[in-house]
């Protein structure tokens, strides 16, 4: 009866959390069959995810030839990928020095990122803007990037994971010679990896599905991000096109698909440890 009983929960446990799925990726689902059909399909009465002629070669011949796409995708890595670099260069010492260092400016530091956490960038926009318009430096990869690049919510995720380091392996470090740039460096670091991990997937979906700033500060298209590349797509093809835009989409989005599923356990390992060790 008891084997029954958890039979029966088991299987309840996972329709829900099939349907949850299902209901999750409809929309990347329905992205996919629209990426195949011509246009006349898609306004159809019936709906249909398979596509009765397949028009995945054309539309994304379109995706990737009305826009420079290579370019796109490039200004995506490489915005995210100098983003991700610098907020941890500077989260992790940061994080170290308030979880493991004794100061009396700690706890005012905490407030601060506390508050920091909750100012959105929309808040600063306007000024930021006149700041880098006043510089010259619209139109650049410095404009995309140095806004971000000290993230509050990555200093208080690695702060939560320092906290629970055992504190003998950083005296041992300090018994040996180490300074406390080493200690960071060569016991910090190399103990990070699931927080940085976990981190890593939030800044890149973050920043690759940025729209908002890159729309403020960017106007030549060799210096669009993804997201912004798709609104010119969109204007290219007299915004009708769906077959073709949802191709271009696809094209933007599946690298972070892709990503996340090859960092995924260190990401649910990173979260995991992180929560725990908070």
């Amino acid at each position: 009866m008891t084997t029954q009983a958890l039979n029966s929960g088991r299987i309840v446990r996972l329709s829900l959390l099939s349907i949850t799925a299902l209901v999750f990726l409809a929309p990347y689902i329905f992205m996919i069959s629209t990426a195949g059909k011509a246009q006349d399909e898609i306004f159809t009465s019936a709906l249909s995810l398979i596509p009765v002629h397949f028009y995945y070669i054309a539309n994304f011949t379109k995706a990737l030839t009305r826009v420079p796409m290579g370019t796109l995708l490039l200004n995506g890595v490489l915005v995210c990928g100098l983003i991700f670099f610098f907020q941890v260069l500077i989260a992790i010492p940061c994080a170290y020095a308030m979880a493991k260092l004794k100061f009396a400016a700690a706890r005012l530091m905490m407030v601060l990122v506390m508050l920091g956490l909750l100012i959105p960038i929309h808040a600063t926009a306007l000024p930021l803007y006149v700041g880098f318009n006043g510089l010259s430096l619209l139109n650049s990869y410095t404009a995309l990037v140095a806004p971000f690049s000290i993230s509050v919510f990555a200093i208080f995720m690695f702060l939560q994971f320092f906290r629970a380091m055992p504190d003998d392996l950083i005296h041992a470090a300090r018994l040996d010679g180490m300074s406390e740039l080493g200690i960071v460096a060569r016991v910090i670091v190399p103990n990070a990896w699931p927080a940085v991990t976990a981190f890593a997937i939030f800044s890149v979906v973050a920043h690759w599905n940025d729209l908002y700033w890159p729309l403020i500060v960017i106007s030549k298209q060799a210096y669009a991000t993804p997201p912004l590349g798709l609104m010119y797509f969109r204007a290219a093809e007299a915004g009708d096109d769906y077959g073709a835009l949802m191709a271009a989409t696809l094209t933007i989005t599946l690298p972070l698909v892709v990503a996340f599923l090859l960092a995924q356990k260190r990401f649910i390992e990173g979260i995991t440890m992180t929560g725990l060790k908070g």
